[in-house]
């Protein structure tokens, strides 16, 4: 059977399955929206560690840990694990694996990634390659901030249409055999580059990228946006969704009535997060704690899951580049 449908998107034969989800966040996001939904709630953003770069290694080897003990499985049971970060070379994830002992692939989609680890995985395990795959994210807020823009000793002041990365890890282990959503099809994104050139709006730049991979996942499978329950973008927040509503509304398509941001989930209003979360960890937090456990209980049957990835660094905006930017898509279904 071809698997290939049309110019991005593939079908699987035999869907994979989610068979257990994991997820750790910092204190912000535990006093948020979605507080009950998460595994474990540090204190504070260090968690006894000497610097905030450990602190999210350490989330990460959590959440891979417990997604595979969650799963009844040993870590020997993995064939390989699919994980990325934010930081440059991903040292987050490279210090996390040291201490997992199995084969591995480091991923960088920008917060695109667990999309991006997922449909990889699911490709892996769909072609025989493999029987568990484990795919992780993690991101934290002062990692971040000290990387892309000023450490949090500044206290540099955000403008609006800024958003606030998530501090946390997220955990996905997917099985060839087992109970559990099974991921049937997936779109791979391209780059798609508006020229916007500001780090602070990656809302706006990310839309477009969001908009063309929805069409084409539409386009390629022959499913329309009412095949699912709920469409969730990655981390465009209240701006850059918004966008994505309009943008299809031009072509004369409501997305408005089945689809939600992952971004604008997160955090409460009087958090003060400007314009919602964003960061690897904002899909993989509220993909393995909120969406996976509606799906187990069945109060959501088919969800598509886009990540959105700003996939600049410091040198680009140093060089005055614009912003290229991409999204993956993960049809995930009972």
């Amino acid at each position: 059977m071809n698997k290939k449908r049309g110019q991005q998107s593939v079908v699987f034969d035999s869907p994979p399955v989610i068979t257990s989800t994991a997820n750790i966040v910092g204190p912000m996001e535990g006093e948020g929206i979605l507080a009950e939904f998460y595994d474990r709630i540090l204190l504070d953003n260090l968690n006894g560690n000497d610097n905030w770069e450990q602190c999210e290694s350490y989330m990460m080897e959590w959440a891979i840990k417990k997604a595979i003990e969650k799963d009844n499985s040993t870590v020997d049971d993995i064939d390989y694990v699919l994980a990325g970060d934010l930081l440059n070379q991903l040292m987050s994830t490279h210090f996390a694996l040291r201490n997992i002992g199995r084969p591995f692939l480091g991923m960088y989609g920008a917060c695109s990634t667990l999309a991006e680890s997922m449909l990889v995985g699911s490709t892996l395990i769909d072609g025989g390659f493999a029987n568990k795959i484990v795919t992780c994210v993690s991101s934290h807020h002062d990692t971040a901030e000290r990387q892309y823009r000023f450490p949090t000793e500044l206290g540099v002041q955000r403008p609006m249409i800024s958003q606030w990365t998530v501090t946390g890890s997220g955990a996905v282990l997917v099985s060839a055999n087992g109970t559990g959503p099974r991921i049937t099809a997936a779109t791979v994104g391209k780059i798609v580059d508006i020229g916007m050139k500001d780090p602070n709006a990656m809302g706006p730049a990310m839309a477009p990228a969001a908009v063309d991979t929805l069409w084409h996942h539409f386009d390629d499978t022959g499913r329309q946006p009412n095949y699912y329950d709920m469409i969730f973008t990655g981390d465009l927040g209240s701006v850059g969704k918004n966008l994505v509503i309009q943008l299809f509304k031009e072509q004369g398509v409501d997305l408005s009535t089945n689809y939600e941001d992952c971004g604008c989930m997160i955090f409460k209003e009087e958090q003060d997060a400007h314009a919602g979360a964003s960061g690897c960890a904002s899909s993989g937090v509220v993909y393995t704690g909120y969406i996976h456990k509606q799906l187990l209980k069945q109060k959501l049957r088919k969800i598509l899951l886009v990540g959105t990835g700003s996939l600049h660094s410091t040198t680009s905006y140093q060089q005055k580049e614009s912003i290229p930017c991409i999204a993956h898509a993960v049809a995930i279904e009972m």
